[in-house]
């Protein structure tokens, strides 16, 4: 059996290794075996329905770290939860996904519980300051009332169940896609076929961004693998290179808000720390500037590699620094399964060069599938294609560049934020007549959400101030505009329809058009 002896042999090979710490905690191998092998067991009891998931909604830590393995090595499907949204919109998430338990931290008690409430939930269970909270089930009693002894390894495995929004910002459910899930008859193998992934030999990994988007997720799968891994919290550039050199950091997964606070570190701190340990860094969630990119293969050398794709089906293309740097601006070329392309007026392949609506083929035929919505979603109705709401070309070499994005959806910081939400909530204001919000750029962030208002009184309209925080006081923080504009009119058609892409317009350049980010 391998089961959780994945720990255990680790333990006996490298006995003084720290496998997992963040700023409060460390644990040996031998601790994680510790804490795993109940944890499992306890898993294994729950009455978790045909689905058998379970919501973690909690920042990052150790602890949520070995949450997500336990859930893994019981072949129980976890559905990560934003740790900012409100009860309400968790609560949906709780409902749809089927869980049937949810994982919570000092931070989040309050709001899991009414979420969980809501949901119908009675199994919530906690660490980081919930001990003595009425109705959640404190994480160190739930292990200590577990078998100690070795589980069983005969489960099925089971993949994340992350959620995306679409276009109008209703969060969809996707399973884990098939390029990243490795499957396995049951848990003994798929822990062997984790062992054997690209990333490992890098060694000791680096989680940085919060935990229930994809890319960070990815740190519990090389954990279980065999990597050793360090967990932050919020994002802090210096303690992000301090953890770096402290721990002989070998990979990570950033995106490009990381890259922009990291290089906007004085010249005198940049040079304190030494980042030579790093092997691979990966970023995700946005395309880069052309300029923070370089800068940053200037900074940490040809080791900076970047992903194109979307959480429903992972890495569509993938290109290294010396890719780049040959065909700058590019996201890559395409990775099996996935084909790229523009459709031409008769839908063929358009030439090389065409601009226009750029489209993948999943040769395996499975595309996107939301947990749900059974169909092809995506825009075509060809079994495996798809869009990622994107305009672009190809060039003669095979390598994607993107141009603009048909989509509404603003990309902030690698966050995907969508616009409707806002409107929704604007809408309902009293002194607003019409509200079209829009993504502008921002030189941290890559884009921030502005709402351009109609007011019912143009002689006396809403401040910007009161627009921002009636917005906060009904949706979560991030999803809300950062600014607000009063503008006498948004252009509607006779049709009612608006052109954004207009509304946008004066705020971008050409070539901020060129460098927006992508979904």
């Amino acid at each position: 059996m391998i089961g959780l002896t994945f720990a255990a042999g680790f333990a006996a090979s490298r006995p003084t290794e720290i496998a997992v710490r963040d700023a409060r905690t460390e644990l040996t191998w031998g601790q994680v075996d510790d804490v795993l092998r109940p944890a499992v067991n306890a898993l294994l009891e729950l009455e978790l329905g045909p689905d058998r998931r379970i919501a973690v909604f909690a920042e990052n830590s150790v602890t949520t770290l070995l949450a997500y393995t336990a859930a893994t090595l019981a072949g129980v499907s976890a559905v990560p939860v934003n740790f900012h949204l409100t009860a309400a919109e968790t609560a949906y998430i709780l409902a749809d996904s089927g869980a049937r338990a949810v994982f919570v931290d000092g931070r989040t008690a309050e709001t899991g519980l009414q979420a969980a409430h809501e949901a119908g939930i009675d199994t919530v269970i906690g660490w980081g300051g919930v001990h003595g909270t009425p109705d959640v089930v404190d994480w160190a009693q739930w292990l200590a009332a577990a078998s100690d002894a070795e589980p069983p390894t005969g489960a099925q495995p089971r993949p994340t169940l992350v959620y995306t929004s679409g276009t109008t910002g209703r969060p969809k459910g996707v399973e884990l896609p098939r390029t990243s899930f490795v499957g396995g008859a049951d848990i003994a193998e798929h822990v062997q076929r984790l062992r054997s992934g690209s990333m490992l030999k890098y060694g000791r990994h680096l989680i940085v961004g919060p935990m229930y988007h994809s890319g960070p997720l990815a740190g519990t799968r090389l954990f279980i693998g065999g990597a050793p891994v360090t967990v932050l919290g919020r994002f802090d550039a210096e303690t992000v290179l301090a953890a770096i050199e402290r721990d002989g950091i070998g990979s990570s997964i950033m995106v490009p808000t990381h890259f922009q606070r990291l290089l906007a570190l004085p010249d005198k701190v940049r040079a304190r720390y030494d980042t030579s340990s790093l092997c691979y860094v990966l970023q995700v969630g946005a395309k880069c500037p052309a300029d923070v990119k370089r800068a940053m293969i200037d900074w940490w050398g040809p080791l900076v590699w970047e992903s194109y794709g979307a959480s429903e089906v992972g890495s569509t293309c993938v290109i290294s620094a010396q890719e780049w740097l040959e065909h700058p601006g590019s996201v890559g070329r395409p990775i099996p399964p996935f084909e790229a392309f523009v459709p031409d007026a008769r839908g063929e392949h358009a030439p090389a060069g065409t601009e226009g609506p750029l489209y993948f083929r999943d040769t395996t035929g499975h595309g996107i599938v939301y947990h749900g919505s059974p169909g092809q979603p995506g825009g075509s109705a060809e079994p495996g294609v798809f869009t990622l709401g994107e305009i672009g070309y190809i060039d003669d070499d095979g390598y994607v560049y993107i141009t603009d994005r048909f989509s509404d959806m603003v990309v902030s910081g690698g966050v995907n934020v969508y616009p409707a939400e806002s409107e929704q909530v604007l809408a309902t204001h009293p002194a607003v007549a019409d509200v079209a919000c829009i993504g502008v750029p921002d030189a941290e962030m890559g884009e921030r959400l502005v709402a351009l208002v109609v007011p019912v009184d143009p002689a006396c309209p809403p401040t910007e101030r009161e627009l921002i925080e009636y917005c906060r006081a009904r949706l979560t923080h991030y999803k809300c505009p950062r600014g607000a504009e009063v503008v006498p009119s948004l252009g509607r058609s006779v049709m009612g329809k608006i052109n954004k892409r207009a509304l946008r317009r004066p705020y971008w350049s050409t070539d901020q058009q060129t460098a927006r980010p992508s979904v």
